[in-house]
């Protein structure tokens, strides 16, 4: 068939943007999908022992008409309460379905590519949900706390969850509980769609869950609904009825007109939507309406704009009835029919016959399955169908029952109908077709991916290096979400500038972090799976640590070192404006020496060369670095790089900075040439060797206890190096003369002429200083003298260390220049450090891995300058997997025991727990603590308030506290002292006080 010439107006359509679910089968939805397509039915069947496991009781279980299978959803204790920043007790007391809610909710948002919590949409919340069978188990076990009513009850009953969605996830649109029963959540679609074209906002969340508490079968009665052999098959000559089934789903929805080239193709659109009540004409409040059902598809198609013959699929209610599916055979039949549809052109589907009914869920869940049909274009099989039901009138019907996986062979664009009935009579259908065409990439929006860059060697474009940047609420969480992300680039090979772009613009920066590296999906899945290459980290809560920048000086120059930096946004422009500074042929053989690798290493060893090109790179990084949002506390240089630190705190001009450091390179230059040496050891142990050795050196550097610099002539270093040997660490700098030796001193009377032209500012920021080892405060003076006298003297830069961890406690080290030399000094005197270049240990690698690492750490960068706009695409959600939890007050006592007797209740008596009064209040106050937050690993000086407390839960406290001691404890004096050991304090008074 050819494609339906349409003059439709598209301004009333809404895209399906985003949509998760958890549903019996596979948990991925393309292996969900697959299954599907394969005709697999995701039912169980249950044996006794996990019946009565479950709390099924004995005889009920033992019942000959008892039904043991279910669409099983497996792990539905399972909630990562912490996560949503839930109290472990809180958890227990929610119904699955509103835990579920949270996590699909969550999840269809990632989909769709809006970062829950960011507020930049306003996003509505619609939620479903089947009456709450654990309220009732939890209520028969008779042993429910009247202090937990109002968590029992915001936790199970409907009013409440879509506001706590809301609340949770941050969104702040209108949130409505939708209840129709079995229509439940079609109905909240339908209704999310008219607020999106009423403007009431700009996205809209629906979610809907089913579950039935314990997760068991059912017993089947002659005439009821339920199937007597626990198979749903709709539309079967031996449909005999339903089985239920758990599960949960969300769809994201969005006017069309608002959605970007940039934004994830949507899986569909809603073209129209409509729902009404039978009525009264109907055999009974039970029964389902053949002229209902008729109504509601007829007004569906009528509210799109489309024609019957347009459609080519339906996913039908299919309920598995004897009576119910020819009714709704028949409705569906007139009403295509009725609007042009050609017998035999739409294929039949029912999601109930694979995982059962889900209830509430079940219209959401269906809209899912028929999203994905109109956008893969190929048709399920309606699984367990042998035979036609004889009262399905065939004659000239539109509809036909596909009995295997076949491709999509009507009208185009693809078109399909959704319905859903609700107990009652309220009727919901909704006409959806595929997404619209995208613009190819290239072309208006999206279009904004850089390019590969040429690779140097062959012409041919070369990928380049990007930064992946994950997150997750724990490190557990974020294995999965690397392990996820790794077989995803495995299996489908995605774009990775839209896979970066997505990881920052479309899912929140959480407390765990990894940032990994690569040029490739390939690359990057191994890296991630091996984890490789990566690095890990965790933001503090408390906000970032102080930055303190450092910068290297001579003898750590490299030919091409500034390559690594280019990946930086910002870099090169600022390169250029630093260059700019210097002489035009001075900066024109910086230049080279700065992006060349086979620029003669020799020439670059010498002062004049080395000095200027290491400030250049050191500069334009930092400036790259401020401009990503990272900003110094405090700065430090180790010989020439302590210019660079000073022009970076505002004491020299950028001008005077680079004739200064020019002039600084050429004086020393035209001194004798000499040697360095690196040598691993304490200052006073390494020059007693050079004097035992008759070698008449320097200390050019005293970087650690362990760790310092000798300079001179360079046949006495050399001989210092081979009367050394393997006994401790020695490494020869790359670099011509002996800096801070008195080699150097015929440079000083040239420095100082230099310097009397330059004017030094104050500080902007505190800089510890090579000559005196101290931190000297903004708004200081520095001595003019300083930089000159700096050149001969030792540089005392493991003081200089020791002193910026004193002023600026808690720092966090970051290395600006070419490779880490000046790392392993700073983690000695007690920083973290961070490297920007990792080059050197990790050839083909640029900044970004070291940016990545800041970030990990919580630094604030600013990622989307780092990643570009683009296109986002889909990505694992996150991979929820909390611990088990269940109320137990909703557990059923074993299956075989007596029930327990009664207890006397006196009228208007308060219901608390009957506990003992413990002897020692801290045994006390620490378990009711415990039962009340959820968990019992408290420190002493736990704030009760940052522990998951509210003003309603101190109430608790304070009235179990009162009852257990029998004391009466001040409110306003719990309040003020929140901690367990303040508590705990407050009742050892109380109960002294009172016994005395």
């Amino acid at each position: 068939m050819g494609d339906v010439v349409t003059s439709r107006d598209r301004s009333l359509d809404i895209a399906v943007t985003g949509i998760a679910a958890r549903l019996p089968g596979p948990r991925g939805l393309d292996d969900w999908w697959d299954s599907q397509l394969q005709g697999s039915v995701h039912s169980r069947r249950y044996t006794r022992e996990q019946l009565l496991a479950a709390g099924v009781p004995a005889a009920l279980a033992a019942d000959p008409d008892y039904v043991p299978v279910r669409g099983h959803l497996d792990d539905w204790d399972r909630f990562d309460h912490d996560f949503f920043q839930i109290r472990g007790r809180e958890a227990e007391l929610m119904d699955p379905q509103h835990r579920w809610m949270l996590e699909v909710a969550w999840n269809a948002l990632e989909d769709a590519g809006v970062p829950p919590r960011d507020g930049t949409e306003v996003t509505s919340v619609y939620a479903s949900m089947t009456g709450s069978g654990y309220l009732r188990a939890m209520v028969r076990g008779g042993d429910l706390d009247a202090g937990l009513l109002d968590d029992v009850i915001h936790g199970t009953e409907p009013d409440f969850m879509a506001s706590r969605v809301a609340y949770r996830l941050g969104l702040t649109g209108p949130a409505f509980a939708v209840q129709t029963a079995c229509s439940s959540s079609l109905v909240a679609v339908h209704l999310a769609v008219q607020a999106l074209l009423g403007g009431d906002c700009d996205q809209a969340l629906v979610v809907g869950a089913g579950f039935g508490y314990p997760q068991a079968g059912h017993l089947h009665q002659p005439g009821g609904v339920l199937s007597a052999t626990g198979a749903c098959r709709p539309f079967d000559r031996h449909a005999d009825g339903v089985i239920a089934g758990s599960g949960a789903g969300a769809v994201v929805l969005r006017r069309l007109s608002d959605v970007t080239g940039d934004d994830p193709e949507p899986y569909g659109v809603i073209l129209g939507s409509a729902i009404n009540n039978d009525g009264h004409t109907k055999a009974g409040y039970y029964a389902p309406s053949s002229a209902g059902q008729e109504r509601v598809i007829g007004a569906a198609l009528s509210a799109a704009d489309v024609d019957g013959g347009s459609i080519g699929y339906l996913e039908a209610h299919g309920t598995g009835t004897r009576i119910g599916d020819p009714i709704e055979w028949t409705a569906a039949s007139t009403a295509l029919r009725g609007a042009g549809a050609r017998p035999g052109s739409v294929a039949v589907g029912a999601l109930k016959a694979v995982i059962g009914h889900l209830d509430a869920a079940a219209g959401v869940a269906s809209l899912i399955r028929a999203l994905l049909v109109v956008r893969s274009g190929v048709i399920p099989p309606l699984v367990g169908f042998t035979e036609r039901n004889l009262l399905l009138e065939t004659e000239d019907s539109p509809l036909y029952i596909p009995t295997e996986a076949v491709p999509w062979t009507g009208e185009r664009p693809r078109r399909a109908g959704v319905s859903a009935f609700g107990i009652g009579g309220t009727n919901a259908h909704i006409v959806i077709e595929q997404a619209p065409p995208r613009e190819p990439l290239g072309s208006g929006a999206g279009a904004s991916r850089e390019q590969a860059v040429p690779s140097p060697a062959s012409g041919a474009p070369a990928p380049r290096e990007r930064l992946v940047l994950l997150s997750a609420a724990d490190p557990e969480a974020l294995d999965r979400v690397a392990d996820g992300l790794a077989a995803h680039l495995r299996t489908h090979d995605p774009d990775l500038g839209e896979v970066c772009g997505t990881l920052v613009n479309g899912r929140p920066a959480l407390g765990e972090r990894l940032a990994v590296t690569g040029r490739t999906s390939a690359e990057l899945a191994e890296r991630l799976a091996g984890r490789t290459g990566v690095s890990r980290g965790t933001a503090p809560v408390t906000g970032p640590a102080p930055v303190v920048f450092l910068f290297p000086g001579g003898g750590t120059q490299r030919p091409a070192m500034a390559e690594p930096f280019t990946a930086l946004p910002g870099f090169r422009r600022a390169l250029d404006r630093c260059l700019a500074a210097f002489a035009a042929p001075s900066a024109d053989r910086i230049r080279q020496a700065l992006f060349d690798p086979d620029f003669p290493a020799d020439e670059l060893n010498r002062p004049a060369l080395a000095q200027p090109a290491l400030f250049a790179v050191g500069h334009a990084a930092a400036a790259a670095l401020m401009e990503l949002g990272v900003r110094p506390a405090a700065v430090c240089g180790h010989s020439s790089g302590e210019i660079t630190a000073a022009t970076v705190a505002g004491v020299f001009r950028l001008e005077d900075a680079a004739a200064f450091i020019a002039e600084r390179g050429r004086a020393m230059q035209d001194c004798p040439e000499g040697a360095m040496l690196a040598v691993g050891a304490d200052v006073k142990q390494a020059l007693a060797l050079a004097e035992e050795w008759g070698l008449d050196l320097d200390v050019a550097a005293v970087n650690g206890p362990d760790s310092c610099v000798l300079g001179g002539l360079a046949e006495e270093v050399d001989a210092y190096q081979r009367r050394v040997g393997d006994t401790c660490f020695v490494r020869r700098l790359r670099y011509s003369h002996a800096g801070h030796s008195r080699l150097i001193e015929p440079a000083l009377p040239a420095l100082t002429e230099a310097m009397a032209r330059i004017e030094l500012r104050p500080p902007n920021l505190p800089i510890a200083l090579n000559v005196s080892g101290r931190v000297v405060v903004p708004g200081t003076r520095l001595p003019r003298d300083m930089f000159v006298t700096q050149v001969r003297q030792s540089v005392l830069f493991g003081a200089a260390l020791d002193s910026l961890a004193e002023h600026v406690p808690g720092a966090l080290a970051v290395e600006i220049g070419p490779g880490r030399p000046l790392s392993p000094a700073a983690e000695a005197a007690g920083f973290p450090a961070v490297a920007l270049d990792r080059a050197r240990d990790a050839p083909g690698t640029t900044a970004l891995a070291g940016v990545g690492a800041l970030w990990t750490l919580g630094q604030p960068i600013a990622r989307d300058a780092l990643t570009g706009g683009g296109r986002r695409t889909r990505l694992p959600g996150y991979p929820f997997s909390g611990p088990r939890s269940v109320a137990p007050e909703a557990l059923a006592p074993p299956a075989d025991s007596p029930a327990p007797a009664p207890r006397p209740e006196q009228p208007g008596e308060d219901p608390e727990p009957e506990i003992p009064g413990p002897v020692d209040p801290a045994e006390g106050v620490t378990r009711i603590w415990a039962e009340l937050l959820g968990r019992d690993d408290f420190p002493a000086d736990a704030d009760f308030f940052a522990e998951g407390g509210d003003s309603l839960l101190i109430t608790r406290l304070i009235r179990r506290v009162n009852s257990e001691f029998d004391v009466r404890v001040p409110v306003r004096e719990m309040l003020a002292r929140r901690t367990l050991n303040g508590h705990i304090a407050v009742v050892h008074r109380i109960r002294d006080e009172t016994d005395r």
